[in-house]
């Protein structure tokens, strides 16, 4: 009698854990997260030392705060790629915002999600931080129409964070990657490729330098 009330007792805590486990990974793949995941995955670990302390840190918040005020489709190819060098190793999120077709109106099935960004990049853990805004496209199309799309994309972002939620436009740095960086290449046509990531650089204007 113990072995089946045992054998069932670690079936239940089995399915449990499954359960859980699924929940966790529809959390994950939400296309509209709410303002405090957004929040959660931007605010990454405090920054204890200053960035004098720290010669690559110091190098890149030097090169972001040139890009700050740059026209989006102003950066060359160099300053997209080392942007995107800085935004592999800080807080990210993407968000899949949808836009009306071959267009960089915002949808408005989207638009909730871009409020949450607005929220959550106004809470005050996050002030005083810089952060990068990149538009992606998916694969169909040609280089040069999704290269504009993209960077079309990131501005509309960015504009509507600083008309709506107050956000300084020098601490949005806008950059778009066209169909160059897929998030599935196995399916370029997929939807999860056309998406903003934004990305907490940890630099903000008041930092030591």
């Amino acid at each position: 009698m113990t072995s089946f009330v045992r054998f069932f007792g670690l079936k239940a805590i089995a399915i449990s854990a499954a359960l859980s486990m699924t929940a966790g990974l529809a959390f994950a793949g939400d296309n509209n997260p709410s303002a405090g995941t957004i929040l959660n995955a931007l605010k990454g670990p405090p920054v204890t030392r200053s960035l004098s302390a720290d010669p690559q840190r110091a190098a890149d918040s030097s090169f972001i705060n040139k890009m700050r005020n740059r026209p989006t489709r102003s950066l060359s190819i160099d300053e997209r790629n080392q942007l995107d060098t800085i935004a592999s190793s800080r807080p990210k999120i993407d968000l899949e915002i949808n836009f009306d077709f071959n267009s960089a109106s915002i949808s408005q099935g989207s638009m909730s999600a871009v409020q949450h960004l607005g929220e959550a990049l106004t809470d005050p853990q996050l002030k005083g931080a810089t952060f990068i805004v990149s538009g992606h496209t998916d694969g169909v199309g040609s280089d040069a129409f999704n290269q504009d799309l993209s960077e079309r994309r990131a501005d509309t972002i960015k504009h509507y964070l600083v008309d709506h939620y107050h956000i300084a436009a020098s601490d949005l740095v806008t950059v778009g990657y066209g169909k160059t960086r897929l998030k599935d290449a196995s399916n370029p046509d997929d939807p999860v490729n056309r998406r903003v990531q934004v990305v907490n650089t940890e630099s903000t204007s008041t930092a030591s330098k």
